[in-house]
């Protein structure tokens, strides 16, 4: 009882592993007035702490205070893992992974919509937290060098952290993409709560200031939130993509020949008699064509199927018969005597005079 029950339950996750029969209906977000309305206070928190950094306020004295109390010092024993769980927020890993599971949703769902989510929050969160950093210029705990000051348009790279803001959209791009609303809720608090670790994991090895993480935080969350500004471009290039897929496989089952197999017997027509070359060189003149009028059907002597023959090595120029469709190459000469076929021959024979 037991196993059938477990054989059931293997039926059902393989069953949710096969491809669907069609495209499901998909929930695409929507810019509600909720939506937009988090958006707005997310965006006001940004330039709220990017404005408490400039000024240098009592954040930038709380990043001190952090920094000189190292934390990578005070618990060494958990360095080597953190060393590790810090990768969850480089680009380059997660990207991979979380493509390799969107490619197999998008298979599943026979959408592409996936995969085109995820590059616009991509090329979106490289533009925006790319043009930040550049813009502030701020350096880092490790190159910092006026204590209590901002360390801002130094020609650092440092704020907001990058790594944040990626683990943040990365991982939150799934909760985005989630087909029911438990799943979404799910996916929300998992990924909340490995940004925060990654987050906090910068701050513990000393290469992110903790304004640093609290802006990659809300960079990431304003990426997530305006990504249903561009469903519509992301839908027109589906179908710009699906458009062309499909033109690309019409011309090639309209144009392209099928290629022989290897060692297939070929379709050869037989060569022609004599007596057929004849015939052939006599009904290529209009004159003769006119002329004659069958006093009975024709009775081909010869089946008119063609013969199949393995491949072999072909006939050397010598054996050809030299005759084409409309008769012999040969320009016809007044003085010579067309030979007889069918007669003996009437040279005498030596000793009979």
């Amino acid at each position: 009882m037991r196993t059938e029950r477990n054989l059931a339950r293997l039926d059902r996750v393989f069953a949710r592993l096969d491809r669907e029969p069609g495209r499901p209906t998909l929930d695409v977000p929507k810019m509600s007035r909720h939506r937009i309305v988090l958006l707005v206070a997310t965006l006001a928190f940004y330039l709220a702490t990017v404005w408490a950094v400039v000024i240098t306020s009592w954040l930038v004295r709380l990043d001190w205070q952090v920094m000189f109390f190292r934390p990578y010092q005070q618990w060494p024993e958990v360095h080597a893992f953190l060393d590790y769980y810090v990768v969850l927020g480089q680009r380059g890993p997660t990207a991979v992974m979380i493509s390799a599971w969107l490619g197999w949703r998008a298979w599943r769902q026979h959408t592409l919509r996936p995969l085109l989510v995820f590059g616009a929050a991509l090329l979106l969160l490289n533009i925006t937290v790319g043009a930040a950093k550049i813009g502030m210029g701020r350096l880092g705990p490790h190159y910092a060098t006026t204590i209590g000051s901002n360390e801002m348009g130094m020609g650092g790279d440092i704020f907001p952290s990058g790594h944040t803001a990626n683990a943040v959209v990365t991982w939150g791009i799934l909760a985005y993409l989630a087909s029911t609303p438990g799943t979404r809720r799910w996916l929300s608090a998992s990924t909340a709560l490995m940004s925060l670790g990654v987050g906090l994991t910068t701050v513990y090895l000393g290469t992110h200031w903790l304004s640093d993480v609290v802006l990659g935080w809300v960079a990431g969350l304003l990426v997530l939130l305006a990504l249903p500004w561009f469903e519509p471009l992301i839908t027109r290039a589906e179908t710009w993509l699906l458009d062309q897929r499909d033109r690309r496989r019409a011309r090639g089952h309209g144009t392209a020949p099928v290629p022989a197999g290897v060692g297939s017997p070929a379709l050869l027509k037989p060569h022609a008699s004599a007596e057929e070359a004849a015939v052939a060189r006599e009904n290529t003149t209009p004159a003769a064509r006119s002329s004659r009028t069958p006093a009975h059907p024709a009775h081909p002597a010869h089946p008119a199927h063609p013969a199949h023959l393995a491949p072999g090595p072909h006939a050397s120029r010598s054996e050809r018969t030299p005759v084409t469709p409309v008769g012999s190459r040969r320009p016809p000469h007044a003085d010579r005597a067309p030979r007889a076929t069918g007669t003996p021959s009437t040279r005498p024979l030596p000793g009979s005079g």
